[in-house]
Protein backbone atom coordinates (compact mmCIF):
# COMPACT_ATOMS: atom_id res chain seq x y z
CA UNK A 1 0.00 0.00 0.00
CA UNK A 2 1.51 3.39 -1.25
CA UNK A 3 2.22 5.76 1.88
CA UNK A 4 -0.35 9.05 2.01
CA UNK A 5 0.62 12.40 0.25
CA UNK A 6 -0.59 15.07 0.18
CA UNK A 7 -1.70 16.71 -3.18
CA UNK A 8 2.02 18.26 -3.58
CA UNK A 9 2.60 14.58 -3.95
CA UNK A 10 5.46 15.06 -0.83
CA UNK A 11 4.89 12.16 1.24
CA UNK A 12 3.88 12.09 4.74
CA UNK A 13 4.28 9.93 8.01
CA UNK A 14 1.48 8.05 9.17
CA UNK A 15 0.19 9.99 12.22
CA UNK A 16 1.01 8.17 15.33
CA UNK A 17 -2.20 7.03 18.20
CA UNK A 18 -2.66 8.97 20.96
CA UNK A 19 -1.72 5.80 22.95
CA UNK A 20 2.00 6.04 21.08
CA UNK A 21 1.94 9.19 21.84
CA UNK A 22 1.76 8.99 25.45
CA UNK A 23 4.32 6.41 25.82
CA UNK A 24 6.52 7.84 24.06
CA UNK A 25 6.41 11.09 26.03
CA UNK A 26 6.52 8.92 29.27
CA UNK A 27 9.62 6.99 27.58
CA UNK A 28 11.13 10.03 27.33
CA UNK A 29 11.02 11.07 30.76
CA UNK A 30 13.85 9.66 32.85
CA UNK A 31 14.87 12.84 34.83
CA UNK A 32 15.21 11.94 38.17
CA UNK A 33 14.23 14.14 40.39
CA UNK A 34 11.61 15.80 38.52
CA UNK A 35 9.49 12.46 38.35
CA UNK A 36 10.35 11.95 41.89
CA UNK A 37 8.62 15.46 42.93
CA UNK A 38 6.03 14.41 41.01
CA UNK A 39 5.33 10.88 41.87
CA UNK A 40 5.65 11.97 45.37
CA UNK A 41 2.90 15.09 45.23
CA UNK A 42 0.84 12.46 43.66
CA UNK A 43 1.26 9.97 46.12
CA UNK A 44 0.67 12.38 49.26
CA UNK A 45 -2.51 13.81 47.71
CA UNK A 46 -3.93 10.39 46.88
CA UNK A 47 -3.15 9.23 50.50
CA UNK A 48 -4.88 12.30 51.79
CA UNK A 49 -7.89 11.77 49.88
CA UNK A 50 -8.20 7.86 51.35
CA UNK A 51 -8.09 9.54 54.35
CA UNK A 52 -10.23 12.20 54.54
CA UNK A 53 -12.73 11.45 52.10
CA UNK A 54 -12.72 8.01 50.95
CA UNK A 55 -11.19 4.71 50.99
CA UNK A 56 -12.95 3.83 47.86
CA UNK A 57 -11.48 6.70 46.08
CA UNK A 58 -8.05 5.78 47.24
CA UNK A 59 -8.03 2.64 46.56
CA UNK A 60 -9.31 3.28 42.82
CA UNK A 61 -6.77 6.23 42.72
CA UNK A 62 -3.51 3.86 43.95
CA UNK A 63 -4.80 1.46 41.60
CA UNK A 64 -4.59 3.93 38.73
CA UNK A 65 -1.07 5.01 40.17
CA UNK A 66 0.12 1.54 40.38
CA UNK A 67 -0.83 0.89 36.62
CA UNK A 68 0.88 4.34 35.87
CA UNK A 69 4.44 3.52 37.68
CA UNK A 70 4.57 0.35 35.73
CA UNK A 71 4.07 1.35 32.60
CA UNK A 72 6.89 4.30 33.48
CA UNK A 73 8.69 1.15 34.49
CA UNK A 74 8.82 -0.67 31.52
CA UNK A 75 9.38 2.34 28.98
CA UNK A 76 12.39 3.02 30.28
CA UNK A 77 13.50 -0.53 30.88
CA UNK A 78 16.84 0.55 29.25
CA UNK A 79 17.60 3.30 31.30
CA UNK A 80 18.88 3.33 35.10
CA UNK A 81 15.33 5.26 36.81
CA UNK A 82 13.40 2.00 35.83
CA UNK A 83 15.30 0.62 39.51
CA UNK A 84 13.57 3.66 41.19
CA UNK A 85 10.14 3.84 39.60
CA UNK A 86 9.35 -0.41 40.03
CA UNK A 87 10.38 -0.12 43.68
CA UNK A 88 8.44 3.09 44.15
CA UNK A 89 5.60 1.24 43.53
CA UNK A 90 5.90 -0.97 46.62
CA UNK A 91 3.39 2.10 48.07
CA UNK A 92 0.36 2.16 46.10
CA UNK A 93 0.55 -1.84 45.92
CA UNK A 94 0.37 -1.39 49.72
CA UNK A 95 -2.44 0.56 50.03
CA UNK A 96 -4.01 -1.53 47.61
CA UNK A 97 -4.15 -4.44 49.29
CA UNK A 98 -4.17 -2.98 52.85
CA UNK A 99 -7.61 -1.26 51.45
CA UNK A 100 -9.11 -4.05 48.85
CA UNK A 101 -8.82 -7.55 51.30
CA UNK A 102 -11.78 -7.98 53.52
CA UNK A 103 -10.47 -8.33 56.75
CA UNK A 104 -12.92 -6.74 58.67
CA UNK A 105 -13.86 -9.65 60.65
CA UNK A 106 -10.00 -10.67 61.17
CA UNK A 107 -8.30 -9.34 64.53
CA UNK A 108 -6.13 -6.76 63.85
CA UNK A 109 -3.16 -8.79 64.30
CA UNK A 110 -4.12 -11.53 62.16
CA UNK A 111 -4.34 -8.44 59.30
CA UNK A 112 -1.12 -7.71 59.80
CA UNK A 113 -0.04 -11.47 58.65
CA UNK A 114 -2.56 -12.14 56.31
CA UNK A 115 -1.09 -8.74 54.14
CA UNK A 116 2.52 -9.17 55.01
CA UNK A 117 2.24 -12.55 52.71
CA UNK A 118 1.68 -10.74 48.73
CA UNK A 119 4.00 -8.35 50.08
CA UNK A 120 6.52 -10.33 51.09
CA UNK A 121 6.59 -12.29 47.95
CA UNK A 122 6.28 -8.96 45.48
CA UNK A 123 9.65 -7.96 47.71
CA UNK A 124 11.00 -11.07 46.61
CA UNK A 125 10.20 -10.84 43.30
CA UNK A 126 11.46 -7.05 42.74
CA UNK A 127 14.84 -8.14 44.54
CA UNK A 128 15.47 -11.12 42.03
CA UNK A 129 14.34 -8.80 39.34
CA UNK A 130 16.58 -5.76 40.33
CA UNK A 131 19.37 -8.06 41.23
CA UNK A 132 20.06 -6.72 44.87
CA UNK A 133 22.21 -8.86 46.79
CA UNK A 134 21.29 -9.53 50.43
CA UNK A 135 24.71 -8.10 51.92
CA UNK A 136 24.34 -5.01 49.13
CA UNK A 137 22.03 -2.59 50.43
CA UNK A 138 19.47 -4.97 51.90
CA UNK A 139 22.01 -7.03 54.27
CA UNK A 140 21.64 -8.14 57.61
CA UNK A 141 25.35 -9.59 58.64
CA UNK A 142 27.35 -6.54 58.41
CA UNK A 143 28.51 -5.33 62.33
CA UNK A 144 26.53 -7.46 65.11
CA UNK A 145 27.51 -4.88 67.78
CA UNK A 146 25.98 -1.86 65.90
CA UNK A 147 22.92 -3.19 65.05
CA UNK A 148 22.19 -5.20 68.33
CA UNK A 149 22.69 -1.74 70.43
CA UNK A 150 20.73 0.15 67.96
CA UNK A 151 17.84 -2.04 68.61
CA UNK A 152 16.60 -1.13 71.66
CA UNK A 153 16.03 2.76 70.44
CA UNK A 154 12.53 1.10 69.07
CA UNK A 155 11.13 1.03 73.47
CA UNK A 156 11.85 4.74 73.12
CA UNK A 157 10.07 5.34 69.71
CA UNK A 158 7.68 2.91 70.57
CA UNK A 159 6.53 5.03 73.73
CA UNK A 160 6.39 8.46 72.38
CA UNK A 161 4.26 7.05 69.65
CA UNK A 162 2.12 6.19 72.60
CA UNK A 163 2.11 9.23 74.06
CA UNK A 164 0.60 11.06 71.27
CA UNK A 165 -1.39 8.31 69.73
CA UNK A 166 -2.64 6.16 73.02
CA UNK A 167 -3.58 3.06 71.20
CA UNK A 168 -5.96 0.33 72.84
CA UNK A 169 -4.48 -3.11 72.80
CA UNK A 170 -3.81 -4.84 69.66
CA UNK A 171 -5.41 -8.22 70.59
CA UNK A 172 -7.09 -9.65 73.75
CA UNK A 173 -4.43 -11.41 75.05
CA UNK A 174 -5.04 -14.24 78.00
CA UNK A 175 -1.53 -15.61 78.04
CA UNK A 176 2.13 -15.12 77.90
CA UNK A 177 1.79 -17.20 74.89
CA UNK A 178 -0.64 -14.93 73.04
CA UNK A 179 2.01 -11.80 73.62
CA UNK A 180 4.80 -13.54 72.02
CA UNK A 181 2.62 -15.21 69.00
CA UNK A 182 1.50 -11.53 68.26
CA UNK A 183 4.76 -9.67 69.26
CA UNK A 184 6.51 -11.98 66.89
CA UNK A 185 4.01 -11.14 63.96
CA UNK A 186 4.62 -7.31 64.40
CA UNK A 187 8.60 -7.83 64.28
CA UNK A 188 8.08 -9.81 61.01
CA UNK A 189 5.43 -8.11 59.46
CA UNK A 190 6.25 -4.39 60.25
CA UNK A 191 9.97 -4.85 61.49
CA UNK A 192 10.90 -6.93 59.17
CA UNK A 193 8.75 -6.47 56.03
CA UNK A 194 8.80 -2.44 56.44
CA UNK A 195 12.53 -1.95 56.55
CA UNK A 196 12.82 -4.61 53.61
CA UNK A 197 10.89 -2.88 51.23
CA UNK A 198 11.28 0.82 52.59
CA UNK A 199 15.44 0.83 53.23
CA UNK A 200 16.53 -1.95 51.78
CA UNK A 201 14.46 -1.36 48.19
CA UNK A 202 13.16 1.77 47.78
CA UNK A 203 15.70 3.64 49.72
CA UNK A 204 18.76 1.66 47.54
CA UNK A 205 17.00 2.87 44.38
CA UNK A 206 16.34 6.17 44.99
CA UNK A 207 19.73 6.68 46.34
CA UNK A 208 20.83 5.68 42.86
CA UNK A 209 19.30 8.52 41.50
CA UNK A 210 18.95 11.21 44.02
CA UNK A 211 21.93 10.90 45.79
CA UNK A 212 22.22 9.50 49.09
CA UNK A 213 21.13 12.74 51.04
CA UNK A 214 17.86 13.20 49.12
CA UNK A 215 17.17 9.28 48.43
CA UNK A 216 17.30 8.79 52.28
CA UNK A 217 15.00 11.83 53.02
CA UNK A 218 12.79 10.80 50.01
CA UNK A 219 11.46 7.43 51.69
CA UNK A 220 11.63 8.99 55.02
CA UNK A 221 9.09 11.36 53.52
CA UNK A 222 7.01 8.62 52.36
CA UNK A 223 7.23 6.29 55.07
CA UNK A 224 5.96 9.22 57.31
CA UNK A 225 3.40 9.93 54.57
CA UNK A 226 2.04 6.65 54.74
CA UNK A 227 1.05 7.29 58.67
CA UNK A 228 -1.14 10.12 57.52
CA UNK A 229 -4.52 7.94 58.71
CA UNK A 230 -3.27 7.94 62.64
CA UNK A 231 -5.05 11.32 62.09
CA UNK A 232 -2.28 12.80 64.21
CA UNK A 233 0.40 15.57 62.52
CA UNK A 234 2.48 15.33 65.40
CA UNK A 235 2.95 11.25 65.02
CA UNK A 236 3.76 11.55 61.19
CA UNK A 237 6.57 13.99 61.98
CA UNK A 238 7.84 11.81 64.85
CA UNK A 239 7.28 8.60 62.28
CA UNK A 240 9.85 11.55 59.85
CA UNK A 241 12.43 11.66 62.31
CA UNK A 242 12.69 7.92 62.66
CA UNK A 243 12.69 7.18 59.42
CA UNK A 244 15.53 9.99 58.27
CA UNK A 245 17.43 8.40 61.39
CA UNK A 246 16.78 4.63 60.08
CA UNK A 247 17.72 5.69 56.41
CA UNK A 248 20.92 7.35 57.55
CA UNK A 249 21.81 4.56 59.95
CA UNK A 250 20.85 1.41 56.86
CA UNK A 251 23.34 3.72 54.76
CA UNK A 252 26.01 3.99 57.23
CA UNK A 253 26.19 0.48 57.88
CA UNK A 254 25.16 -1.32 55.07
CA UNK A 255 22.56 -3.20 57.31
CA UNK A 256 18.87 -3.73 58.14
CA UNK A 257 19.46 -5.65 61.41
CA UNK A 258 19.32 -2.60 63.58
CA UNK A 259 16.18 -0.54 61.90
CA UNK A 260 14.43 -3.99 61.98
CA UNK A 261 14.47 -4.96 65.30
CA UNK A 262 14.14 -1.31 66.11
CA UNK A 263 10.80 -1.08 64.14
CA UNK A 264 9.53 -4.23 65.69
CA UNK A 265 10.54 -3.17 68.94
CA UNK A 266 8.72 0.34 68.54
CA UNK A 267 5.65 -1.26 67.35
CA UNK A 268 5.64 -4.22 69.99
CA UNK A 269 5.77 -1.32 72.50
CA UNK A 270 3.42 1.09 70.72
CA UNK A 271 0.52 -1.86 70.19
CA UNK A 272 1.39 -4.47 73.22
CA UNK A 273 3.82 -3.49 75.90
CA UNK A 274 2.49 -0.16 76.91
CA UNK A 275 -1.05 -0.74 76.40
CA UNK A 276 -1.55 -4.16 78.40
CA UNK A 277 0.69 -2.62 81.36
CA UNK A 278 -1.47 0.29 81.52
CA UNK A 279 -4.60 -2.15 81.01
CA UNK A 280 -3.01 -4.44 84.19
CA UNK A 281 -3.17 -1.11 86.66
CA UNK A 282 0.85 -0.42 86.16
CA UNK A 283 2.18 -3.82 87.23
CA UNK A 284 4.49 -5.86 85.70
Amino acid sequence: MPAPSTESGSVQPIPSSWWRDLAGTIARAYKPFPIAGFYLALLTLIEVLAVLRSPQIGQALYLLILFLLLLHTSLTWERPIHRFLLSLAFVPLIRVISLALPLARFPLISWYLIVSIPLFAAAYVVIRLLKLRPWNGAGYGRGWLPQLAFAPTGILFGTIEYLILQPEPLVSITSWQELLIAAVILLVCTGLLEELIFRGIMQRTAVEQLGRLWGIAYVAIIFAMLHLGYGSLQDVLVVLAIGLLFGWFVARTGSLLGVTLSHGLTNITLFLIIPFWLAAGGQA
